[in-house]
């Protein structure tokens, strides 16, 4: 495996000097987050990154993420503009060494959680999921809560209606025509950059407020590889993503998709699965409900040589700053990482 951290760039503020520090590390995870969704990055801002990371002695490997404008999600006639913006931006990050791209396809909302600061019983906070709280939020209803942690806030009230009414009238196949449509611009670009594309499982792995989600499953995820089937057409194993629901055989599917070489990134990290929801915890296996020491020698076992970060954290020892993404419970989750990887590699 490759140890890699996400970076949020230079307003960030768990510094490149920090993560370095960290034992095995050796790549960041990073964007450029100065342009709006769909445009063309500028060589200058990719350069900006690479000369700051690799002036720290690390590897600029990993864009996480270039997003998806909303227009190729929905299939709108002006998808082909940002389709082609999209290839160009695999061309100059791929120009500046970027290895892997990580993405997603979820309609509107990214990850989704109903508070960011949820104290758990040693005092630490983190980011959980209640579904009693989602059941208050209607974003047709504007006698509702509106908003929830992670939504973007560059939408208005007013935009996020109209949005969210024309994903209403969206089907799930008609969400997975389009998806197609935009592998196969793409996939053809990033194989000639050789870039490998990894897909960002939906987040909570269901549909909310009615919404398409389709990339949830171990099912959805083999009709996703076979849209082309290339190996540069491959996920994001998250985890966190697909942990949070019981239906989802996280070992199985770390040793399957590792064995067809498809796995190029992988989000580590634990989660409590509960009746109404879940809750994010500690990396440690019996923090939460997932067996870590067994994805990891399932990634191991089957030749996974991708790229692995430890995923969102809680905010611990008084650390304040971005949700998820502190230093310190993440740095504790990366030398988890190291062991469990040294552990399996000695057995």
């Amino acid at each position: 495996m490759k140890l890699a951290f996400r970076w949020y760039g230079e307003d960030d503020k768990v510094t490149l000097e920090n993560i370095r520090q960290i034992p095995g590390m050796q790549s960041i995870v990073t964007a450029v987050y100065d342009v709006p969704v769909g445009q063309v990055w500028s060589r200058e801002s990719i350069g900006r990154l690479k000369e700051l990371v690799e002036k720290n002695g690390l590897g600029f490997d990993v864009i996480e993420s270039i997003p998806v404008h909303e227009d190729i999600k929905l299939g709108n006639p002006s998808r082909d503009e940002y389709i082609e913006n999209y290839c160009e931006n695999i061309r100059r990050v791929a120009e500046a060494g970027i290895k892997c791209i990580c993405y997603n396809f979820m309609p509107v909302f990214d990850w989704t959680r109903t508070q960011l600061d949820h104290v758990l019983p040693d005092g630490s906070t983190t980011l959980v999921y209640y579904q009693e709280q989602i059941d208050k939020v209607d974003p047709l209803e504007s006698k509702s809560d509106m908003t929830l942690p992670g939504w973007d806030s560059s939408y208005t009230r007013d935009e996020l209606k109209d949005i969210v009414k024309e994903y209403n009238k969206l089907t799930e196949e008609q969400l997975w025509d389009n998806l197609k449509y935009f592998l196969k611009r793409i996939i053809p670009v990033a194989a000639e950059c050789n870039v490998n594309m990894a897909i960002h499982e939906d987040d909570p792995c269901w549909s909310i407020f009615g919404l398409p989600r389709i990339i949830t499953n171990e099912k959805n995820l083999d009709r996703f590889l076979s849209l082309v089937d290339d190996v540069h057409n491959g996920i994001t194993l998250c985890t966190g993503s697909l942990g949070c629901s019981k239906k989802n055989d996280v070992v199985k599917m770390a040793a399957k998709y590792a064995a067809m070489g498809r796995i190029h990134f992988a989000h580590i990290r634990n989660v409590a699965v509960l009746d109404n929801g879940f809750e994010e915890r500690a990396h440690l296996s019996s923090c939460g409900s997932l067996d870590m020491y067994e994805i990891i020698r399932a990634l191991h076992d089957n030749g996974f040589n991708g790229y692995i970060r430890p995923d969102h954290g809680r905010m611990i020892w008084g650390e304040t700053g971005r949700a998820g993404y502190g230093l310190y419970d993440r740095a504790l989750g990366a030398a988890y990482l190291n062991g469990l990887w040294e552990a399996v590699e000695k057995s």
